[in-house]
């Protein structure tokens, strides 16, 4: 019964990674994992049958929740992109209450007070995030990773970088991928592989394949790698941490609204019904993320 409980909760988690703006590790501190699943990652090569008995279940229900609702994000990015793109920006500003009360646990452990340092890191993280989207054009469309060697390696490293915010209670995977301009080529070849596995065609299965071994290779190495950094960092410079993170999740809903193309949608007639739409959605997605995040808090 527990393995099946385990499944599902790993749904949640897998489910919570591909909307961008949702924390998978906060959702696994809320479904009262997360302690487990980090200690169970760490052990893996010193206790590696009690970590996999730990990870397994989880894994196949995060593989699960990924691939059911993978079809049901591009279909309403694709159609309603609007009311989409707002109720990522609730989702995101939902989990900003947590991140504020932790980052003055952050101060409060080390005995230390708001500094220029904080601010100056909050400001660089917030411009960087605010800025690189503009230079990358808007990923509004799905459109599929060219397989080169180059596309691959930096695949490669884009794994590696979003595989660490994963798994970092507040953060959001998907929501880094965005911000990069891989979130819609991700999601598009997951579907694309689906599809070809479905139906046998290996002239698109290949390549997609390759697009998301590689990808995952880098998801893997960055889980045992990055989180190490990570980890450090929490543990000796938490307040500054959690300033970068900060600005990086306050700068997000203009990515996502640049990234996505949303605002397009308002020179259009359904404009006006789905801003107001989106707006509720915007506010429901808020309270609910914050009340999940209050379990945290508390």
């Amino acid at each position: 019964m527990n393995y099946l409980i385990d499944i599902l909760k790993g749904m949640v988690i897998g489910i919570s990674n591909i909307i961008p703006g949702v924390s998978g590790g906060t959702m696994a501190v809320s479904l009262g994992i997360y302690d487990r699943m980090i200690f169970s990652i760490s052990q893996l090569f010193k206790n590696w049958k009690a970590s996999l008995k730990t990870l397994l279940p989880i894994l196949i229900g995060a593989a699960f929740g990924v691939v059911a609702f993978t079809y049901t994000i591009e279909f309403l990015l694709s159609n309603y992109t609007l009311p989409t793109a707002l109720a990522f920006v609730g989702l995101i500003l939902g989990g900003v209450p947590v991140l504020w009360v932790s980052f003055k646990a952050g101060l409060k452990m080390k005995n230390e007070k708001l500094t220029s340092k904080h601010l100056i890191i909050f400001v660089i993280m917030f411009v960087v995030v605010a800025v690189l989207p503009m230079f990358q054009g808007s990923e509004s469309s799905f459109e599929a990773i060219a397989v080169t060697p180059f596309s691959l390696m930096k695949l490669f490293f884009i794994g590696i970088i979003a595989s660490a915010t994963m798994i970092v209670p507040g953060m959001s995977g998907s929501l880094v991928l965005m911000i990069l301009g891989y979130y819609y080529s991700i999601i598009n070849t997951i579907t694309s592989f689906i599809d070809a596995l479905r139906v046998g065609d290996m002239e698109t299965l290949l390549p997609n394949f390759t697009v998301l071994f590689t990808f995952g290779i880098g998801v893997l190495i960055g889980i045992f790698l990055i989180s190490k950094v990570i980890e450090y960092l929490f543990k000796h410079y938490s307040s500054l941490t959690y300033s970068g993170i900060l600005g990086l999740v306050l700068a997000s809903p203009f990515a996502i609204m640049y990234n996505t193309n949303a605002l397009s949608d308002l020179s259009t007639a359904k404009g006006l019904p789905f801003a107001l739409i989106g707006l509720v959605l915007m506010v429901l997605c808020f309270m609910g993320i914050y009340q999940i995040g209050k379990k945290k808090i508390h």
